[in-house]
């Protein structure tokens, strides 16, 4: 588990800079027009719509742009036809990678893929080659500031939560929940009052592979350069780095 929330931390770092926010964005409407280009606008009855845009907001993506994707999902994406998947491969040291993509080119996504995963020493694999190292599932994460380890177990359990998991090394608790049940388990802790830091449906690996020195430098090189990728929308993979080393890179 810890490979996984620290990547999403060290995305979280580098996220800052424009050019990031930029790419972010991009990510974000494109994610918004599929939504609504499949379930409808209509955010009540859309889930993952309605997910869409609270992430879009928590990256304060303009409310413009946000009506403005919804309504051109919802009605046509100027003949753009999007297509999604997932490729799987392996990265330096063994390191399971899944690369979460949206794309109206295959050929040009798969090509970049490829071609980032033998830059940095790694190799693309066949479908199915990693996909069953990792389990879709349902992740929270609080501020360990904010709320007691007891208090966050009776609230988890009683919103239908399946897991709680701390992670002091980031100083957060993580609340695992199945996939289907994310929604609900969400409306649960918004009921409650309860705040959270992230919120998102996500591949948590079942095990993790440990890295270190030149191979954990190329790892994050091969995560940061996939997440890049214009049409590739989450990247996730069962790296673990110890935490003084994690901490200097970071």
């Amino acid at each position: 588990m810890s490979g996984h929330s620290k990547w999403a931390n060290i995305k979280h770092k580098k996220a800052k800079s424009d050019a990031k926010k930029g790419k972010i964005f991009t990510k974000l409407v494109k994610e918004i027009m599929v939504a609504a280009k499949m379930g409808g606008s209509d955010i009540t009855g859309n889930p993952r719509l309605r997910l869409a845009v609270e992430k879009a907001k928590v990256e304060n993506l303009p409310s413009d742009n946000i009506d403005r994707a919804i309504k051109k999902g919802a009605g046509e994406l100027q003949n753009v036809i999007y297509e999604e998947g997932m490729y799987e491969g392996y990265g330096p040291g063994g390191v399971a990678v899944l690369v979460q993509f949206m794309t109206d080119n295959r050929n040009r996504t798969a090509s970049e893929v490829r071609h980032a995963f033998s830059r940095f020493g790694g190799s693309l694999g066949q479908s199915g080659s990693v996909a069953w190292m990792f389990e879709k599932k349902g992740m929270f994460t609080f501020d360990m500031k904010v709320i007691s380890e007891d208090n966050l177990m009776e609230a988890a359990l009683e919103a239908g939560a399946d897991d709680v998991a701390s992670n002091r090394e980031d100083g957060i608790f993580e609340v695992y929940t199945d996939s289907t049940a994310f929604a609900k388990v969400k409306a649960n802790f918004d009921r409650a009052g309860l705040v959270y830091v992230s919120a998102d449906i996500t591949m948590v690996p079942k095990t993790t592979v440990k890295v270190e020195g030149k191979t954990a430098h190329q790892v994050l090189n091969l995560l940061e350069e996939l997440e890049d990728l214009d049409d590739v929308q989450a990247v996730y993979a069962n790296f673990d780095i110890p935490s003084q080393e994690m901490a200097e890179i970071a």
